[in-house]
């Protein structure tokens, strides 16, 4: 019989130290400037903890007492509604919605080539690259549209993004000079001192500080 997780009175999360929808979630809490507990996991080895709270034994976990919850887009927008200010979702539906399928599009297209250049043999990360490259320029007119991603404030979808623009230069994804505007994007959000709270040391080593 596996032990009883260790109770926890404090919010938790447990989450990689370099782990892109990982650092999606603690972009959100620092968005929020919520106090938490933060327990660094390798994936290849969770705690015991993990393992009694989710079967998965996946990351991010978020444990809010009694709530465990996991998936990255389960608990960003239990962290939006829990702690509603400020607020990282519009007000309308259709607004609200079209940032919702914008998520799960980076979910089901872009994350999977972010992983398989980390932790993918060479193939398989050439491939990444290559793929990853075009969605962005695919996508270079909605970052030319707005100052935040389809929305003229920061959202739970920049909090998807943008850990993916951070780690560009570490992925070795270069993009051309009609690109610049995605790189702006990314540097209006990475100036933002909660940006800076939400990286572990890790991450701050995949490419300079913005001054």
């Amino acid at each position: 019989m596996a032990a009883s997780p260790r109770i926890r009175n404090a919010l938790t999360l447990f989450s990689s130290r370099d782990c892109v929808v990982c650092h999606r979630v603690r972009l959100v809490l620092a968005a929020k400037g919520v106090t938490y507990e933060l327990v660094p996991v390798d994936p290849g080895n969770p705690p015991e903890d993990l393992v009694d709270l989710n079967p998965y034994h996946s990351v991010p976990t978020l444990v809010d007492r009694d709530l465990v919850l996991y998936a990255a887009s389960v608990v960003s927008e239990y962290l939006d509604e829990r702690y509603p200010h400020p607020p990282l979702m519009p007000v309308d539906p259709l607004s609200r919605a079209r940032l919702r399928l914008a998520m799960l599009r980076l979910e089901h297209d872009w994350v999977p080539h972010v992983q398989a250049i980390q932790h993918g043999n060479k193939a398989q990360a050439d491939a990444g690259r290559k793929r990853l490259k075009e969605l962005l320029l695919a996508a270079l007119p909605l970052f030319k549209a707005s100052k935040f991603f389809l929305n003229p404030e920061m959202s739970l979808a920049d909090c998807a993004i943008a850990p993916i623009i951070w780690r560009l230069p570490a992925l070795g994804v270069q993009l051309p000079k009609e690109a610049k505007p995605i790189e702006d994007y990314g540097m209006r959000i990475f100036r933002n001192p909660a940006y800076l709270r939400s990286l572990t040391p890790e991450e701050k080593a995949l490419r300079e500080l913005p001054q």
